[in-house]
């Protein structure tokens, strides 16, 4: 069932964001070459702690941290660990969350560690933009194939593939809830959005084909070809001006 939040439910879920994105901008500033993965998710831990909030990621379904941290060919839920340094080049895909108050925030945002391939760059931007790009086409009234299709569009004529494993999600006092946001699709179909209703949006994008493997461990999803991915998210509210971004400081 999908909820409409009311002005006091969105009141915390912004508060909720407003860590999280705090959080998710304090890891990437943090991203240099010789940090580890694990040393990143204790900086995530301790800020969320520290206003008050939880990690909502960490225990969700048995994953061990706070942060799913996933490096160049790696699409999400790369497992921290005090063993995987960072080095010079590498993108470094960072998703994170803040529960508060009982309401959940969600975002993710890939870096760059010091000088990237120019490929890697253009990834990156591309991913971004096909997020805002989905922002845009989440307007009260429309249907969810009208995010996915401005994802899509964006991505596939730039010569990138959208992952169709893996969608975004609506999220309030559960982290998923329905309904769920795919990045590619068909104008005009599916649910409808109402304002109210608040949802994370979160292109996943591979400079190659958009297959995709999960790995032994159980969460680490890589690129099946090895080309990059690059993840953009933000937590959206629909309203009847068009969709707001929660995740922001």
């Amino acid at each position: 069932m999908i909820v409409l939040k009311t002005e006091r439910e969105l009141s915390i879920m912004r508060e909720a964001c407003r860590i999280s994105a705090q959080a998710l901008n304090l890891v990437g500033n943090a991203v240099e070459p010789g940090i580890t993965t694990g040393e990143l998710d204790e900086i995530a831990e301790k800020f969320i702690r520290s206003k008050g909030a939880v990690p909502n990621f960490k225990n969700y379904e048995g994953y061990p941290a706070t942060a799913c941290i996933s490096i160049n060919n790696e699409v999400i839920h790369g497992i921290p660990s005090k063993k995987r340094k960072i080095c010079a080049g590498d993108i470094v895909s960072v998703d994170l969350g803040a529960k508060f108050e009982g309401y959940h925030g969600d975002n993710a945002a890939t870096f760059a560690c010091g000088d990237v391939s120019p490929e890697a760059k253009r990834l990156m931007d591309v991913t971004k933009q096909s997020l805002y790009e989905g922002i845009a086409a989440a307007r009260s009234g429309g249907r969810i194939g009208d995010i996915g299709y401005a994802v899509q569009k964006y991505v596939e004529d730039r010569g990138f593939s959208v992952v169709r494993d893996f969608v975004g999600h609506g999220i309030g006092t559960e982290m998923h809830e329905p309904p769920e946001v795919p990045n590619f699709g068909t104008p005009g179909r599916g649910i409808r959005l109402l304002p109210g209703m608040t949802i994370a949006i979160e292109p996943m994008v591979n400079a190659g084909k958009h297959g995709v493997s999960v790995q032994p461990d159980g969460w680490t999803v890589l690129t099946r070809d090895g080309s990059l991915s690059a993840h953009f998210e933000h937590t959206v509210v629909i309203t009847r001006e068009g969709a707001k971004i929660l995740t922001q400081e």
